[in-house]
């Protein structure tokens, strides 16, 4: 006698859905209800993330994902409004709209017409047609927003960073990845720099700024002032700021993990001012920065030597920079010195000897090493991660 699969019990069927991806999962839900309560079945989706695709979705969806304890939301794509979600979900935690191209100031508007306070996380990374007029409702409206992604949303401005600093008070997460328009104006929004305009957003812990373009050393001056709090700074690509941008940095008592890959404007200099001062870094990245050299692992040995975690690739240093360096660095776990063409087997040994923590370490494009170094790598008692990309041997040298 043959069964349907419609009549198997519902755990069964959530154990085989379970094996399909997002979109598969999407399209069986859509066959007939069994399916459907299957594919989120409170077994295998409660205190997950369900993902969804907003075309053809039945609205009666959300009301049913809700009580199977659904709280946090992905919607890949979006054909349909927006409130849908917001009506039937209204103790939604987490909201990921990242890549809805198509969603506009017009349609978010339409969703947040009422306070959600329940709402802690909106990611709306890529949304390419949000403007500040959409972050004025977020402020209005989601007052207990903890984490805001607006990676590549290159309409927002100034104005926009103002509306964040004067609603969203509870902040502590704020990625502005390529945001091209915002300058040192609206990073002292957000530090509070402007408080008969707005309060700012000073619980702030992690902020992104990656490849702002229009950011000075008037930024970081700012941040240090007002953004106390602050534990990750990522500042990669941001031309704009200096050596001497790195003095205001230097005495951020909560900054744990600073990131200036790709900051051309900054050289030795910038890493002796970050030394100096009363930093206790646990991650430094001044990665394909051509002004870095051995003077900075001198530095970093004198006044860094708390590092965890240390990229350098593509910088010009040595074997002589190893040396100045390794004697210092007891905690470090994490050495990234890719295409850092300069380093031989001798600054092989010199970290086998002395980095005895390493876990892990870039020796990507280092094309000087041969087997007698990475023999010496290789017996690192914690290592777990080893890149070799683009280390070139002789047919002799080579090794599994």
């Amino acid at each position: 006698m043959e069964t349907h699969i419609s009549c198997l019990f519902p755990e069964i069927l959530a154990m085989i859905f379970s094996y399909l991806d997002v979109r598969d999962k999407g399209r069986v839900a859509q066959v007939c209800i069994a399916w459907r309560d299957a594919s989120y079945h409170k077994s295998v989706w409660r205190g997950v993330e369900a993902k969804l695709h907003l075309r053809r979705a039945n609205p009666s969806l959300f009301p049913s994902l809700q009580a199977r304890g659904i709280r946090r939301v992905q919607i890949l794509s979006l054909r349909r409004s927006l409130s849908y979600v917001i009506q039937g979900m209204p103790n939604i935690e987490s909201l990921n709209l990242s890549g809805c191209y198509n969603l506009t100031d017009n349609g978010l508007g339409h969703a947040f017409v009422q306070e959600i306070l329940s709402l802690r996380v909106l990611n709306l990374s890529l949304c390419k047609q949000i403007t500040d007029s959409s972050l004025g409702r977020i402020a209005q409206y989601l007052k207990n927003l903890e984490v805001l992604e607006l990676g590549g949303c290159s309409n927002i401005t100034n104005t926009g960073l103002l509306l964040i600093a004067w609603g969203l008070h509870r902040l502590k997460s704020l990625n502005l990845r390529s945001c091209r328009h915002v300058s040192d104006v609206g990073i002292g929004h957000l530090a509070g720099m402007t408080r008969s305009a707005a309060e700012g957003c000073l619980n702030l812990e992690y902020l992104t700024l990656q490849d702002c373009q229009k950011l000075t050393d008037l930024s970081l001056k700012h941040i240090s002032k007002g953004l106390t709090k602050l534990r990750v700074l990522n500042l990669s690509f941001c031309g704009g700021i200096s050596d001497a941008g790195m003095i205001h940095l230097s005495h951020m008592a909560s900054l744990w993990s600073l990131n200036l890959r790709s900051c051309d404007n900054i050289s030795d200099t910038g890493t002796m001012h970050l030394a100096m001062g009363t930093l206790r870094l646990s991650g430094l990245d001044v990665s394909f920065c051509d002004k870095i050299g051995d003077q900075t692992l001198a530095y970093i040995a004198q006044g860094l030597y708390q590092l965890k975690s240390l990229s350098l690739c593509s910088c010009h240093i040595s074997d002589d920079g190893i040396n100045r360096m390794v004697r210092q660095m007891h905690e470090l776990r994490t050495l990234n010195i890719g295409q850092c063409v300069r380093i031989t087997d001798k600054g092989l040994e010199l970290i086998a000897d002395h980095l005895t923590q390493l876990a892990g370490i870039d020796l990507y494009g280092c094309t000087k090493i041969t087997k007698r170094g990475l023999e010496r790598i290789t017996q690192l008692p914690c290592l777990k991660v080893l890149n070799l990309g683009l280390w070139q041997m002789t047919e002799s040298e080579k090794v599994r």
